[in-house]
């Protein structure tokens, strides 16, 4: 009789390949340039090698094949579950929906759901024009400044008007200067060591990377919990930001969130929605000026609208929606998924995984791989209209049950930016080199911050904004 047989493909006593440099060196070099080690073991290994480069963890998969992401994405609960994410973790409190895992993650994404959809995202449209508008109009024609710098402040005031809802002056431009000092801290691969190596952890002081690291925290925590004091006392259900939701969120047992809750979340949303929404779109008007082509066409496109088009309109655009994932795939913000560790063995990709492995989607190196995207180093918006991606081919922002919860506002977000600086300002790169990539915490951003240089556009239908 015959007995069944694993297919040719599978050996099931080979384990994915791993880099011979030691596990603490593999860490440095991950920090200091997580482009340059993923290509050169991607170059190397192929679609799944083993990287220990987060946390203490030895077995640490990266995988990179749409096939791979899929077993991973949608196996979830069965053969993978999601664990805390750690060096998240440091940044967000352990009630971060980052970091919750099973049943407790599945109840927080339920009550954060709903104001991040449908007409509540669209009622913050014109918030986002606005603040725009505002930002550019303070700067002064014919100087330099940096594109990261400026959209970050779009973004931080859009996240601090459109989520947190604050409007107290004084509180606000702190916790805006907080905030901005915080990330801008990243920069700094000694800051972001932290994140990577949890024996760096001590507070020597103010001038300690964790003392400096720890101080910003407090004096944030401060200011969240003063103001999640207050809008609990002065609770206003007319009120249409997020932590307002958030506040009569309840779930199937009547269980609102607790004050340690909404404060993770609020930094967790900080962090997911205004740090990396302002890389993005820094990314996309770097690719945009450096191709006149590509900026000529997007003009044309938006000319389409009229002079005062509404938010959704602006958001169906397909050139523009085009050019906005080629530039979250050539850079996407964050390089990695989050992780899964394995529960029981399995075979992953043809090759035998034990339980207490992690795997992580390799969102970088899949966005890179020849066979899905030719000449991939290439800026080249028309490959998304000439294909449809599968999720697991295109993921700037993860897959499975741990794919950004903010995805919808923050795609939203991008694209009226976009569409708002260039239909009212005419910009230029303040130079033609090339600008790179480098690590700003846990997200990959451009240095410089890319150089622009701004000039009014009279445009018909603009003049009285101008």
């Amino acid at each position: 009789m015959a007995t069944a047989t694993a297919p040719l493909y599978v050996n099931t006593m080979k384990l994915p390949d791993s880099p011979q440099t030691p596990y603490w060196l593999q860490k440095i070099q991950y920090i200091i340039d997580p482009l340059g080690y993923l290509e050169s073991n991607y170059q190397r290994y192929g679609d799944i090698f083993n990287a220990p480069i987060i946390g203490n963890h030895k077995r640490l998969l990266l995988v990179s094949d749409p096939k791979g992401l899929q077993q991973l994405f949608t196996r979830d609960g069965k053969e993978f579950y999601s664990p805390s994410n750690g060096h998240l973790q440091v940044l967000a409190g352990d009630n971060s929906i980052f970091c919750l895992e099973g049943d407790s993650h599945q109840r927080e994404r339920k009550l954060l759901m709903p104001p991040f959809h449908g007409d509540r995202m669209r009622a913050y449209g014109q918030t986002i024009c606005q603040l725009t508008e505002q930002v550019f109009n303070s700067l002064t024609p014919g100087t330099t400044f940096s594109a990261r710098s400026v959209v970050q402040e779009i973004s931080l005031e859009i996240i601090l008007q459109v989520i947190f809802g604050i409007y107290e002056e004084e509180r606000f431009q702190k916790l805006k200067q907080l905030i901005t000092e915080f990330m801008d801290s990243f920069t700094s691969p000694l800051i972001s060591s932290v994140l990577f190596f949890p024996f760096l952890r001590k507070d020597f002081g103010a001038w300690s990377p964790w003392g400096y690291f720890r101080r910003l925290q407090q004096e944030m925590e401060q200011l969240l919990y003063a103001e999640i004091s207050d809008r609990r006392l002065q609770y206003d259900s007319t009120r249409t930001d997020i932590l307002t939701l958030l506040l009569s969120a309840r779930d199937e047992n009547a269980q609102g969130m607790s004050d340690q809750q909404l404060h993770d979340e609020l930094i967790s949303l900080l962090i997911a929605g205004h740090e990396t929404t302002a890389t993005a779109i820094s990314w996309a008007l770097y690719w945009i000026h450096k191709y006149p082509e590509v900026n000529e066409k997007l003009l044309q496109e938006l000319d389409t609208l009229g002079d005062s088009p509404e938010a959704m309109s602006i958001f169906k655009l397909p050139y523009l929606t085009a050019v906005c994932n080629e530039s979250l795939r050539i850079y996407p913000v964050a390089i990695l998924t989050a992780p899964r560790e394995v529960k029981e063995p399995v075979e992953l990709m043809g090759y035998h995984v034990d339980p207490g492995t992690r795997v992580y989607g390799c969102i970088y190196s899949t966005h890179h791989r020849e066979d899905l995207y030719p000449q991939p180093k290439r800026f080249k918006p028309e490959r998304f209209i000439e294909r449809q991606y599968t999720p697991y081919e295109f993921l700037p922002f993860g897959g499975g049950s741990r794919r950004c919860l903010g995805e919808a506002l923050a795609i939203f977000e991008m694209k009226l930016v976009l569409a708002t600086i260039l239909t009212h300002y005419q910009l230029s790169l303040d130079d033609s080199q090339l600008v790179k990539p480098q690590r700003r915490g846990v997200t990959i951003a451009p240095t410089g911050g890319v150089k622009m240089v701004l000039q009014k556009k009279q445009q018909k239908g603009n003049e009285s904004k101008q």
